[in-house]
């Protein structure tokens, strides 16, 4: 590994697709990271891992579900067969279809749960054992500021976004025999496709208008994530917590 800590590292990325996964791929693959790309839309992560390698990066597209725990397996085992080794998870995917609980919209609730916090789950079951075994690595999972302040309309968003913190603090503690390091970034407004996710057109017209005023770009999330992963071996970065300068709650 160089000095920054980052060249010669393989990255597994959930939710490479757009916003901050793609962003975070972008500039770790521009410090010399190796960087592993699941997202549902194969597509697009195919057309960021030949752009990535066109530019003398190494990527890797793997076409992946994270609320199917098989293909998020998949996803990390694709990353070891070609590359031998995973340094980093971050598990990014996300979706926020925000509504009030007495829309009652239950089938918003079970997506988010299952993105949300399932697929953080499943990333720490795929990653986990090849990290054990190597006596090293990195989860870097992804709350947010609604991990940290309830909101209406924010509720089971908010849930699972808590649900994240107390999981990676878990996760934490167990991993000090193995030399792994854990981190939760918990982002404030960031201008990403997020909103597309909420399906009441009310609610999403009010979201999209606060991302519109006080939204930072996505490669605040990837300096994020390359400040965390750049600290010496024997600096655990637990928790970063960021807001826009403009963001009040």
């Amino acid at each position: 590994m160089s000095n920054n800590n980052i060249e010669g590292k393989v990255v597994v990325i959930t939710g490479a697709s757009s916003g901050n996964g793609e962003a975070t791929a972008r500039y770790l693959s521009s410090r010399g990271a190796t960087v592993v790309l699941g997202a549902r839309r194969v597509d697009r992560i195919k057309a960021l891992a030949d752009e990535l390698s066109r530019k003398g990066g190494k990527a890797l597209a793997v076409q992946t579900d994270v609320t199917e725990v098989d293909q998020v397996k998949q996803l990390v085992d694709e990353a070891v067969k070609t590359f031998g080794r995973i340094d980093v998870m971050i598990n990014n995917a996300g979706l926020m279809p925000h509504s009030p609980l007495e829309r009652l919209k239950i089938a918003d609730w079970d997506r988010t749960i299952d993105v949300n916090l399932k697929g953080v789950l499943y990333g720490i079951a795929a990653a986990l054992p090849y990290m054990t075994q190597q006596k090293s690595g990195h989860f870097i999972n992804v709350s947010s500021v609604a991990g940290h302040k309830v909101r209406p309309g924010s509720a089971v968003y908010a849930a699972t976004k808590t649900a994240v913190l107390v999981i990676s603090e878990g996760l934490r503690q167990e991993v000090k025999p193995y030399n792994i390091r854990t981190t939760v970034i918990s982002p404030g407004a960031l201008a990403t496709e997020l909103p597309n996710s909420i399906t009441e057109p009310d609610v999403a017209e009010n979201v999209r208008k606060f991302v519109q005023e006080v939204a930072l770009p996505a490669e605040s999330f990837a300096r994020a994530v390359a400040f965390a992963m750049s600290q010496p071996e024997d600096m655990d970065v637990n928790e970063i917590l960021f807001r826009p300068t403009r963001q009040e709650l």
